[in-house]
């Protein structure tokens, strides 16, 4: 065979493979976002300076500020079986953080500063006042050094099942970065990335991690989350490749000690980890109080509603 040949054969099953790479690309932006869960009929937009950020407000009172976990899958729906409740008191600020949900996904590298901006932006030009601030997981970082850099714009905080403090202080190295540049490439890292997040993916993410109870999953969750990971065209994979790339890491020691604010934390107590990141916290700020929630994993807010309000009362002192 000569090499005329040989070039027309890997030309020909290059450009195959990529159209089906193409396709099942496409395929999978179709299903998940075809049943159009997240909407943005109630809400707002925050013109920030890269890119615009969802977010909702309701109630009147005092201000808080609801922060979905740090993933590619969430987003402010996490909180839509506690918000009534909290409007009811209170101001009740959510958002989508950029790279999730409805907010804008631009391709860049995203960083724990550029979080800590993003929530100092919000308040100063949103919401006006010192608030009140819930965190989920990853996103306990952003909560806490957003306080330590300017300690005017947070009262209390708040921290649900937060990352465990080694694992946060992890920084990117020679695999970490080849993966995040795996991930932007074009079509694989698309393709990468789809395969990542699927329906079945995420139903083991409620089933391992979010739920202690698996008959309380709903479809609509599962689907949602869905649809938050793979809306506009699967562009969240920038934001997943910065984390796997450790680029949304940081140390967050010196900043934790800096702070003075009442900080509570809650967790779901069928997972050990949970209670073991809980004291580490505790540790280096013996004022943190710690909160347990029986049967419950890393989403009690969304698994336990009505229990999780009544503890947020009593550690907030709402009426």
């Amino acid at each position: 065979m000569n090499i005329s040949k040989k070039i027309c054969i890997f030309t020909f099953f290059s450009s195959t493979a990529l159209t089906a790479i193409h396709i099942y690309n496409r395929f999978t932006h179709y299903i998940s976002t075809s049943n159009h869960y997240l909407n943005d009929e109630n809400g707002n937009y925050y013109n920030w300076r890269f890119g615009n950020i969802y977010y909702e407000k309701k109630g009147a009172g005092k201000p808080i500020l609801l922060i979905h976990d740090l993933n590619v899958c969430s987003s402010s729906y996490e909180w839509h079986k506690v918000i009534k409740t909290l409007s009811e008191t209170n101001t009740v600020y959510t958002l989508d953080l950029l790279g999730c949900g409805n907010s804008d996904k631009p391709n860049l590298t995203y960083t724990n500063y550029l979080y800590v901006q993003l929530i100092t932006d919000f308040i100063k030009n949103i919401i006006k006042d010192k608030t009140d601030i819930i965190v989920t997981g990853e996103s306990a970082s952003i909560a806490i050094m957003t306080c330590a850099n300017d300690d005017s714009i947070i009262n209390r905080i708040l921290l649900i099942n937060p990352i465990n403090m080694a694992s946060l202080a992890k920084i990117p190295d020679k695999n970490s970065k080849f993966f995040r540049f795996l991930l932007c490439t074009p079509f694989l890292g698309t393709l990468l990335y789809n395969i990542s997040f699927n329906k079945k993916t995420i139903k083991n993410l409620f089933v391992s991690t979010y739920f202690y109870n698996q008959h309380k999953i709903s479809e609509k969750d599962i689907f949602t989350y869905f649809e938050s990971c793979h809306k506009q065209n699967t562009k969240g994979k920038f934001l997943f490749s910065s984390i796997i790339g450790l680029y949304t890491n940081i140390n967050i020691l010196a900043g934790l000690k800096k702070l003075n604010n009442d900080i509570f934390i809650i967790i779901g107590n069928t997972n050990p980890e949970n209670k073991l990141s809980a004291d580490q916290y505790q540790n280096q700020l013996p004022s943190i109080e710690i909160i347990e929630m029986e049967e419950a994993k890393l989403l009690p807010h969304l698994e336990k509603p009505k229990e999780f309000i009544e503890k947020l009362k009593l550690l907030f002192e709402i009426e």
